[in-house]
């Protein structure tokens, strides 16, 4: 059976500059009209020019005083957006014992408050497509790091998981409008952000795997796929057995302090 496909759509995704969501843009443009955002216009000037079927809107996700224009730049080039991905983030990690507080604020910023921001500037547009009778999509990037807790990373899985929380309310008051919400819980991917990690990564894949898992996922519209599933079993055995979990973190600590 030939597996469906996305095609004749007409889809945003934010933070495609790189990692990701630029290979979901690479992917989906072929068939697709894909509008792709990040925060240089000279970086998406050279995609747009290696991918002429793609189109760019600059937009700094933190920056809610950009959501205006960038509503007016989407309603230019679109009468709808079909589908919005919504794959702009970032990853700091808190030390404990040289601690900048700050990093909670700036993981809500750009995880969190930036999907809001994102939303906010494309829902008109996803509206009209329902108006048209088509079936709108939001798709939210997560993480599988809201699935147990992990040393040092308490700015970012912070912010995954209000962005779960939110996309999962978001997904009962859209109901109504006719437009679907999906929650993507990506495990550990190969990007510049996890090139600089110095812990072991179970099951890394590549971003174009990632990709490929992303578009065969959101075809089907779920409420919220999480790969790769042999990373979603250990968690879940995590979240079993809290206290053996919180062991090997710890002891995971304490042989890099000792490494270096």
């Amino acid at each position: 059976m030939k597996r469906p496909q996305i095609t004749g759509e007409t889809i945003w995704i934010t933070g495609a500059s790189a990692g990701i969501g630029l290979a979901l843009a690479k992917k989906l443009c072929q068939h697709n009209t894909v509008i792709i955002s990040g925060r240089h216009q000279d970086t998406l000037d050279r995609i747009v020019e290696q991918h002429p079927s793609m189109k760019a809107v600059v937009f700094d996700v933190t920056d809610k005083a950009q959501i205006s224009t960038v509503q007016t730049a989407l309603i230019e080039l679109t009468p709808y957006l079909d589908r919005v991905i919504l794959n702009a983030g970032n990853c700091e990690y808190f030390s404990i014992d040289k601690p900048d507080w700050l990093i909670m604020e700036r993981m809500m910023q750009v995880n969190f408050l930036g999907m809001v921001h994102s939303v906010q500037a494309s829902l008109e547009l996803l509206k009209q497509a329902s108006k048209q009778n088509k079936l709108p999509h939001i798709v939210g990037i997560g993480s599988q790091a809201i699935q147990a807790p992990f040393t040092k990373a308490e700015g970012y899985g912070a912010s995954k998981a209000a962005v779960s929380y939110w996309l999962d309310s978001l997904r009962i008051d859209l109901a109504g409008l006719g437009i679907d919400v999906s929650e993507i819980l990506p495990g550990f991917v190969d990007t510049r952000l996890t090139q600089k990690n110095d812990f072991p990564m179970p099951f890394l894949m590549s971003v174009d795997e990632a990709a490929e898992r992303i578009i065969k996922g959101i075809v089907k519209r779920p409420l919220q796929y999480a790969f790769p599933k042999r990373l979603t079993g250990l968690l879940w055995l995590a979240r079993r057995f809290p206290r053996r979990w919180m062991a090997l973190q710890q002891q995971g600590v304490s042989a890099k302090d000792k490494s270096d």
